[in-house]
């Protein structure tokens, strides 16, 4: 077998492989052996029918088509591999040539990774937030601590903001009940916004056994994003009584004896929330600040599959399960079409751009993921997947997605030896020493994981 290949621009080829006849010999013999346990032909046993008397009954193309289908992913493997290509996704083939006893020739055109230089980074300055808590962080965290031990008392009075009301709602549209329109006894916050728009006009002012009707869009249910009539009764109304803040409080609400001690732990915890948000913000500055000094090619239709998945992700599963389309989303959004179509493309590139450059860095800094870290990422990808560590990790071996969790890994820690090296300011102008190598691990790899197809498994993807 002879191979070239010619680039047809940065990130995709074309080979041209010329195969002798002999070395298609295994596979005339696995078509002929196939065709025999296909037919019969009389006066023979099944799978003994000659080759010549296959070739007179159902011809010799036949047999040279499934010949070439068996072989073309072979020579096009041998080819890549002998080019030292990095191909992504699958070729283009076509059969240029097939002469019988003679030769079989085809070209393959195929997307490949682009060759990266990555530039000295060692001189990338970024400015992220400074990390200030103030009294009224401090305060506001409490009172949320407070909000959450709040008792509540039925009260023989007009409901008022911050209410808990128990009311029965009934949903109509075109004067029709729905089916899934009616609930009783659903407890409300009044003011907290987490039912429907009108509500809390509706309810402030009755009392246990008040009824209003008022129009309101649903949100969810199967008239998701219609007007409808809405009748709520108000069965019970409740004031909510807060503890007071005192040492009391501190006993019932943590493992703290008094109340400065719950307020110095809020601080504490705000700072660490902080930091952490501020070690997140300087990688994503640090990577931004990489890529404009990259040149990265995309394939053009690797970006076009990963738009479309994009799309397909968003509006079958996350739209989907909100009872929401497209339309009614860039509605709520306030975006035209054009403009999420070029937001989704931006994403998408810079996504890709992402992997090829913390990839190339993986290979020029020579970093291994160890099964430590292995293990460490697959326990976060489990909580946020909402399933138990060994639910994702036989779902990850199950899929064959192994590899795609190492890379991940790997561009974390690219991404992290790139931060070490960055100079990090905040907004006062101090230097900010990022050691928590944890931190910035997982927060790279979050960088990577917002791309819902993996270079990775579309570079897989290489039999003919």
């Amino acid at each position: 077998m002879k191979s070239a290949v010619e680039t047809l621009n940065p990130t995709r080829v074309r080979l041209t492989v010329e195969v002798p006849f002999e070395e298609l010999k295994d596979s005339l013999d696995a078509a002929y052996k196939k065709i025999n346990q296909q037919v019969t032909v009389k006066g023979f046993r099944k799978g003994k029918i000659p080759a010549r008397v296959i070739d007179q009954r159902f011809g010799r193309g036949a047999v040279l088509e499934e010949a070439v289908n068996d072989a073309l992913p072979k020579f096009y493997t041998e080819a890549v591999n002998e080019a030292e290509l990095n191909v992504l996704g699958q070729p283009e083939v076509d059969i240029t040539e097939l002469k019988d006893n003679e030769t079989l020739n085809f070209t393959a055109e195929v997307d490949i990774r682009p060759a990266i230089e990555i530039p000295d980074y060692s001189g990338i300055e970024v400015e992220v937030d400074a990390v200030e808590v103030s009294d009224e962080d401090v305060d506001k965290a409490v009172e949320e601590l407070r909000e959450r031990f709040a008792s509540t008392s039925p009260v023989e009075r007009a409901a008022e903001d911050g209410d808990v009301v128990t009311i029965d709602l009934e949903a109509k549209v075109d004067g029709e009940v729905l089916e899934d329109g009616v609930a009783s006894g659903v407890s409300y916050t009044i003011g907290s916004g987490e039912l429907l728009e009108g509500i809390d006009e509706a309810v402030k002012g009755l009392e246990a056994g008040g009824e209003a009707t008022f129009t309101s869009e649903l949100k969810g249910g199967s008239a998701a994003g219609k007007e409808s009539e809405v009748t709520v009764k108000v069965t019970q109304v409740a004031a909510r009584e807060l503890p007071a803040l005192d040492d009391d409080f501190a006993q019932l609400a943590s493992e703290f004896d008094t109340l400065d001690e719950v307020k110095a732990d809020s601080r504490k915890r705000l700072e660490n929330m902080k930091q952490y948000d501020q070690a997140t913000q300087a990688q994503e500055r640090v990577l931004e600040k990489l890529l404009e000094l990259v040149e990265v090619p995309v394939p053009e239709k690797l970006l076009a599959d990963e738009i479309e998945t994009r799309k397909h992700n968003l509006v079958n599963h996350q739209l989907g399960q909100m009872g929401l389309d497209l339309a009614k989303y860039l509605e709520i959004q306030g975006k035209t079409e054009e403009e999420f179509d070029a937001e989704t493309k931006e994403q998408a590139e810079k996504g890709i751009k992402t992997q090829f450059v913390l990839d190339e860095l993986v290979n020029k800094e020579k970093l291994n993921v160890n099964q430590e870290e292995l293990t460490e990422h697959l326990m976060r990808r489990a909580q946020s997947s909402g399933m138990s560590p060994d639910q994702f990790a036989q779902a990850v071996v199950e899929g064959g997605q192994v590899p795609m969790l190492v890379g991940e890994v790997a561009r974390g820690k690219a991404l992290a030896v790139v931060v070490e090296a960055a100079t990090v300011k905040d907004t006062n102008g101090e230097v900010v020493d990022l050691d928590d190598e944890e931190e910035e691990t997982a927060a790279a790899e979050g960088e990577q994981t917002e791309a819902s197809d993996s270079v990775e498994e579309k570079a897989e993807k290489t039999e003919a």
